[in-house]
C-alpha cells in the first residue's frame, strides 16, 4: 500500500519529472540509528515523483508516547482538528465511513491564505500505521497536495517512543518560488506535528494513552 506518485503527464513532459531524495537524507530531529532503521519505509511510503513546477518535504517528529497511542489520533481522518492547528471545524457525509476514497470538508480559520478544504483519504493502513490524503478542492493555496503520515514505534533500553513522519508533495504557486512554497507548506505541518505530540503526551500523562 505504498504511496507512489504516478506519472500522469504526457509522455513530452516525462523528461523533467525526478524522484524525490528523502530516503537518502536524514531528516532534522532524528538520530543516525533512527534514519537507518526508517529508511526502507521511507523510500517505500515517502518517496514521490515530483514534475517541475511542485516541491516537495519529509518532516518528523519524535513524541514520548507509544505508536498506538499516536496512530490512534493520526488515524483519524474525520478528526484533524484534533491535533492541526488552523482548522476551525471539520464535517463529513452522513453515513461515513473511514474507508479509503471517502472525504471530508474543513473549515479553516481566518487569518490564512485559505478558507475552506477538501480532502479524500488515500491510504489508511492500520498494521503499518499509515495513512495519507489529498486535497481535491476547495478555496486554499495548496494545489494538487499529497500527504502521507506514518508512525513508527521504538523501544530501546527500556524506552518507549514513536517517530511520526510526514511528506507532501504541492504545486508551487504561482508567484511564489520553490523555497516559499516549501516554507510554507513546512511551517504547517511542523505545528500540526508539534500539537500532535503535546496531545498524545496529555493521553499518556493522563492515563489515557497506553
Amino acid at each position: 500500500m505504498s504511496q507512489k506518485s504516478k506519472d500522469m503527464t504526457d509522455p513530452e513532459q516525462r523528461e523533467s519529472i525526478a524522484s524525490t531524495t528523502h530516503h537518502i537524507t536524514i531528516p532534522s530531529g532524528l538520530t543516525q540509528s533512527e534514519s537507518e532503521e526508517l529508511a526502507p519505509l521511507i523510500t517505500e511510503f515517502h518517496t514521490y515523483r515530483i514534475s517541475a513546477g511542485q516541491c516537495s518535504s519529509l518532516l518528523a517528529q519524535l513524541i514520548s508516547a507509544p505508536n498506538d497511542t499516536v496512530w490512534s489520533i493520526v488515524r483519524r481522518f474525520d478528526k484533524p482538528q484534533t491535533y492541526k492547528h488552523f482548522i476551525k471545524s471539520c464535517s463529513v457525509g452522513p453515513g461515513f465511513t473511514m474507508t479509503v476514497g471517502s472525504t471530508r470538508d474543513v473549515n479553516v480559520i481566518s487569518g490564512l491564505p485559505a478558507a475552506t478544504s477538501t480532502e479524500r483519504l488515500d491510504i489508511l493502513d492500520d498494521e503499518q500505521q499509515v495513512t495519507g490524503f489529498s486535497i481535491i478542492g476547495g478555496e486554499h493555496r495548496l494545489r494538487n497536495y499529497r500527504s502521507v503520515t506514518t508512525v513508527h514505534g521504538f523501544e530501546r533500553e527500556g524506552k518507549i517512543w514513536t517517530v511520526v513522519l510526514e511528506s507532501y508533495v504541492v504545486d508551487v504557486p504561482e508567484g511564489n518560488t520553490e523555497e516559499d512554497a516549501r516554507l510554507f507548506a513546512d511551517t504547517v505541518v511542523k505545528l500540526n506535528l508539534q500539537k500532535l505530540a503535546s496531545v498524545a503526551e496529555s493521553l499518556v500523562r493522563d492515563g489515557d494513552g497506553k
